[in-house]
């Protein structure tokens, strides 16, 4: 029967370790993604307050009040809803990322184990077939578990992903609407 050598074990535990500093690396290579992105929004916040306490306190009276409001109601809710799409690129990158390393690793290991367990079937003692047998079927029936698991997973974040995008058209062009019927009032 064939066993695992102290290399092999050595070298196992050296690739988890090289895989698991590869994805910390990506975790925060997504961290500071939105790190930079909220300073941008920061300073652009900043500036546009600073520019909109001018606008209010240059105002004359109620109408033109009125009308500062109405015009910085769209551009704000845009901006909402862009800043959401930012930040859910950015973790979506940054999960699909980690998902393509955990998946490569997966099937690596997949395969490592398929070629332990065929092995052990090669050198399994006369009269175990029927063990033989269920071993094998257990393997697949597990292989083709994990499959159909990683689909829908998939098929999940496909879902989500288009009913975020359409919740977020669906908001912007709400209150470009209302902003409009508010001109026109």
């Amino acid at each position: 029967m064939s066993y695992l050598t102290a290399e092999q074990m050595v070298a196992a535990h050296k690739a988890n370790v090289e895989t698991l500093f590869g994805l910390t690396q990506k975790a925060f290579e997504g961290v500071e993604k939105l790190v930079e992105l909220n300073i941008q929004v920061a300073k652009t916040a900043m500036v546009e307050a600073a520019d909109t306490t001018k606008a209010a306190l240059s105002v004359k009276d109620a109408q033109e009040l009125l009308a500062l409001q109405q015009a910085m109601l769209q551009p704000a809710a845009e901006k909402a809803a862009a800043y959401g799409r930012h930040v859910y690129e950015i973790t979506a990158s940054t999960n699909s990322e980690v998902a393509k390393v955990a998946e490569s690793q997966l099937a690596e290991i997949q395969s490592k184990f398929t070629a332990l367990v065929d092995t052990a079937v090669k050198n399994a003692p006369a009269g175990t077939e029927n063990a033989v047998t269920l071993v094998k079927s257990a393997v697949a029936a597990a292989n083709n578990a994990f499959e159909t698991v990683q689909k829908a997973a998939k098929q999940a974040t496909d879902v989500a992903e288009a009913n975020f995008q359409a919740m977020t058209n669906t908001a912007v062009k709400a209150t470009q609407a209302q902003t409009r019927a508010r001109r026109a009032a």
